[in-house]
């Protein structure tokens, strides 16, 4: 998945005065380009899925950018002993990236560690992946920002994740706040917060957001254009 067909090559929308194409089909490349999480957001919304943004600091630590791409999933957990084989799981999966993944590392929040870091941002990076969301601590950061990987955290922690932390499956559902995050998911993740979409919504959802993002530019221009903003929202129903 990823494009999306439509019925016909593409829909003309009269926003404002200008005509819009709907493009036929809406690769992830183009999805980078215009959404963002809270049209993506709003899209679930309209959609009947109002629960899909963990509600915990998920912060983008080394670019500003928009990251959009499929769920490469981690569970984590803490530890306390000498871990008989470190590393092992969670090498693993970085080895099994894919272009355009974005490696989900669920650790419950927990700042006993960096789990991620340059070397794993590195190999990552090799194998197409396109950043990393990682619910707990980072490390690296400055190394990260000059590679230009992106990386979404709740904070950083200089210990390794060695004897602290460890993967104890990938490739599985996931949650983070609540919020469920399955292998192979459309996530969206910018300075606002983190959206996942559910597979089985995603061509609705993605159609949807593009929508309200023209929808969102005929408003913009209205208002810019002395609109009062009720009455743009009256005669749009965007806001």
């Amino acid at each position: 998945m990823g494009e999306y067909e439509y019925d016909s090559e593409y829909e003309e929308e009269h926003a404002g005065g200008r005509e819009v194409a709907e493009p036929k089909t809406i690769t992830i490349p183009m999805m980078r380009e215009v959404l963002y999480s809270a049209v993506v957001c709003d899209a679930l919304d309209a959609a009947g899925f109002p629960r899909q943004s963990p509600r915990v600091p998920l912060l983008p630590l080394t670019v500003d950018a928009v990251l959009v791409g499929r769920c490469k999933t981690t569970l984590w957990a803490d530890i306390t002993d000498v871990d008989p084989q470190p590393y092992v799981k969670e090498l693993a999966a970085v080895d099994s990236c894919r272009p355009d993944d974005v490696f989900i590392a669920a650790a419950a929040g927990s700042t006993r560690s960096g789990v991620w870091g340059e070397l794993l941002s590195t190999a990552a990076k090799n194998r197409g992946c396109a950043g990393a969301i990682v619910d707990g601590s980072v490390r690296d950061v400055r190394k990260m920002q000059e590679m230009g990987f992106a990386v979404f955290a709740r904070g950083t922690c200089v210990y390794d994740s060695r004897d602290r932390q460890r993967v104890i499956d990938y490739d599985v559902p996931v949650e983070i706040d609540g919020v469920r995050f399955c292998p192979g998911d459309l996530v969206i993740a910018d300075r606002d917060g983190v959206v996942v979409v559910p597979r089985q919504a995603e061509e609705d959802v993605v159609r949807r957001a593009w929508e309200k993002v023209h929808a969102e530019n005929a408003v913009r221009d209205a208002i810019r254009g002395g609109m009062k903003a009720a009455e743009a929202f009256a005669k749009y129903g965007v806001l």
